[in-house]
């Protein structure tokens, strides 16, 4: 698994601390764990892109005061009008302890039921779980090669060895549907096809009368 470094400055705690760090174009964050007592520092905001813009999970060293912490990103949230980064939080790996964390998972391979004229829907893209730190995966991939029309992969057909899926086991991960078929009629064309044979039908009928005349 890749290891990301981030060069943290500390901070204060607080609101305006944290608002300090936004007008200098750094995301505030917090540091904490069991046994840990929680720490306020901040980072550019470019320095977690590669964190947060992935589909790959990462641990993360964070250098704060001369000390290397053992992390990874728990959460973050971005700010509603512009979408920029406005906070994260890190949580410290122990690694006798279990973490929780999400995990991204991923889709491999055309399905069968897809090359059919199937349609493909994908229910989870992130998925919880629970384990020790040796055991962090960066994702999960699912191979959907043989999934059929009508079939579906769940849960409890993931690998989970030395983990624990903190999701039902009979959630669905991926479904293969038929697709739904709709007949749209034209109604300008149909009354031009029915007056048409209308009018063929007339000038039939006009024929047959010059005859019989």
């Amino acid at each position: 698994m890749e290891v990301i470094t981030l060069e943290a400055k500390a901070r204060e705690a607080g609101k305006a601390p944290a608002r300090a760090a936004r007008k200098a174009e750094e995301v505030p964050c917090v540091l904490y764990g069991h046994g840990e007592e929680p720490r306020a520092f901040q980072v550019p905001e470019l320095a977690l892109r590669d964190l947060i813009y992935t589909d790959i999970f990462h641990r993360v060293n964070v250098i704060m005061d001369g000390k290397t912490y053992d992390c990874v990103l728990k959460d973050y949230q971005m700010h509603p009008v512009t979408d920029r980064i406005s906070h994260a939080d890190f949580i410290v790996l122990h690694e006798s302890e279990k973490v929780k964390i999400k995990v991204p998972v991923h889709y491999e391979g055309t399905a069968r039921g897809v090359r059919n004229g199937g349609v493909q829907q994908e229910f989870v893209h992130k998925i919880a779980i629970r384990c020790l730190p040796k055991n962090l995966p960066e994702s999960f991939t699912v191979d959907v090669t043989d999934l059929k029309i009508g079939e579906r992969i769940l849960v409890r057909d993931m690998e989970n060895e030395g983990l624990e899926i903190l999701a039902p086991a009979d959630s669905p991960l991926v479904s293969i549907r038929r697709p739904r078929q709709v007949i749209v009629l034209d109604e300008d064309e149909d009354e031009e096809g029915v007056e048409g044979a209308e009018g063929a039908e007339e000038g039939e009928g006009e024929a047959a009368d010059e005859a019989a005349e």
